[in-house]
């Protein structure tokens, strides 16, 4: 079983190739989506694009933060902006299977916007993308809701705790500021 678990882990964040030299390293992955088969290629899905990529857990005290979260995410995707969402049971509150936590994301919250297959976001097993966020950053996830804030060139602007909420008023002026930038 476990064997199963890493393999599909580290099946969920291949490397694209060299075709997309100018894509920069954090996007230069093609991710698994939560409780899917599916995979997305990072580079072509966002580059270009202001992201907030957030690690997430199903059990969490900041779980109810989707609501807001979602809220960013339809107030600013028509100007380039996405939020992605990266369930971990790093710090033991995403129990349950990946069918659980897609439950809890999609019918319990409403959430619409990209949520990646369950991986390790810190650790000697950390996901790529989150690597690369802690060695852009020198910010790795203290606990759940960590939001890495990203420019449109694929460079990590500035990171959020876990207590601050999707709506505020640092956070949207940071996304507005990034998304009033030239593409």
């Amino acid at each position: 079983m476990k064997a199963t678990i890493l393999v599909s882990s580290l099946l969920a964040f291949i490397p694209v190739q060299a075709a997309q030299s100018d894509c920069p390293p954090l996007l230069n992955h093609e991710i698994g989506k939560l409780n899917s088969t599916d995979t997305v290629n990072l580079c072509q899905q966002y580059h270009g694009q202001v992201l907030l990529l957030v690690n997430t857990a199903s059990q969490c005290g900041f779980t109810p933060q989707f609501e807001g979260l979602e809220t960013l995410y339809q107030t600013y995707k028509d100007q380039g902006f996405a939020v992605i969402g990266f369930p971990s049971n790093d710090f033991f509150q995403d129990r349950g299977t990946e069918k659980n936590t897609a439950k809890v994301c999609y019918l319990d919250y409403g959430v619409t916007f990209p949520m990646m297959s369950r991986s390790a976001v810190r650790g000697s097993d950390v996901n790529p993308i989150f690597h690369q966020l802690a060695e852009d950053s020198g910010v790795t996830p203290k606990w759940n809701f960590y939001k890495y804030l990203v420019d449109r060139q694929g460079k990590v602007v500035t990171v959020f705790a876990s207590t601050t909420k999707p709506d505020d008023t640092k956070l949207t002026q940071s996304i507005e500021q990034l998304l009033a930038q030239p593409r």
